[in-house]
């Protein structure tokens, strides 16, 4: 893997402030960066960053992994919100946002490398994965262990436990009509109306990888036991913040392992982070302060 800081350069899109090597006021919106690494198998991943520079030491680092063909970009009032005190990251996915677009790698074990890469030169980190990255992120523990790990957050996506989520149309809804069925998809992972604009960069955002790289992501090979046999051995602080759809899950899986802490954001969509970003930002500076 190969970071080149010399490349690390601020993103226009986003709201900016000057970052100097001080503590940030309260409330003061810290500067959004992004750097660049490569993966073991040369594919160029971006990685947005936000921070007091330098960090405390003493806090982990905490690193947001979006969902299916997300960009990182959706993480923006996070970074925004923790990197007021905590260094924090969100890296876009192989094929994702503004990372290269390989015709190969969509496999559960190449993402969890491409992550295990992200997090190496990391001391300590709270890993947040959402949706998909709530598999990445498990894959990650199961591959190559928990050492990096201060906790680790899933965020509404199944993990396994009972019930299991009702059969679905995506995939044939994907290869018959993608454009139609991923505006359906962005839409509606939000409980309160997005700007048209904020949906339609989401939008072409998804659009940017491979169809079959798009639905390899959705065809991860292993039972739903799997995932449920990882998330229950973990053995760090683990939270899972959930909207109604996984609640039964979140409590079996809590009764199964006690010490998970479960958040259910009742009247927030699939991108609950977004929907109630105040009492997510909360939720996950709580949780990493204690981690």
């Amino acid at each position: 893997m190969r970071v080149s800081r010399s490349r690390r350069r601020l993103i226009t899109a986003l709201p900016l402030v000057a970052c100097s090597g001080r503590a940030l006021a309260a409330g003061e919106r810290p500067a959004l960066r992004s750097f660049h690494l490569t993966t073991g198998d040369g594919v160029r991943l971006n990685v947005l960053e936000a921070g007091p520079l330098p960090p405390d030491p003493s806090l982990p680092v905490i690193v947001l992994v979006p969902g299916w063909c997300m960009p990182a970009t959706i993480w923006q009032a996070q970074l925004q919100a923790l990197g007021q005190r905590f260094r924090t990251l969100a890296p876009d996915p192989r094929g994702q946002g503004d990372s290269d677009i390989p015709a190969a790698g969509y496999e559960a074990e190449r993402r969890a490398s491409d992550l295990r890469d992200v997090l190496a030169p990391l001391p300590r980190v709270v890993l947040v994965g959402w949706s998909l990255g709530v598999l990445d992120a498990l894959t990650l523990v199961h591959r190559f262990g928990d050492s990096r790990l201060a906790g680790l957050v899933l965020v509404d996506n199944s993990v396994g436990e009972p019930p299991a989520p009702r059969p679905s149309n995506f995939i044939s809804d994907l290869r018959a009509d993608r454009s139609a069925t991923v505006d359906r998809f962005v839409r509606g992972m939000f409980a309160h109306p997005r700007p048209e604009a904020e949906i339609e960069r989401i939008k072409q955002a998804a659009l940017k990888m491979p169809l079959d790289g798009a639905i390899a992501l959705l065809s991860y090979p292993f039972p739903r036991e799997h995932w449920r046999n990882i998330a229950r051995s973990f053995a760090k602080p683990l939270c899972y913040c959930v909207t109604s759809r996984y609640l039964e899950q979140a409590r079996n899986l809590q009764r199964e392992r006690p010490a998970t802490r479960v958040e259910w954001f009742e009247h927030a969509g699939h991108a609950l982070f977004v929907d109630e970003p105040e009492r997510f930002n909360r939720v996950i500076s709580d949780f990493a302060q204690s981690a």
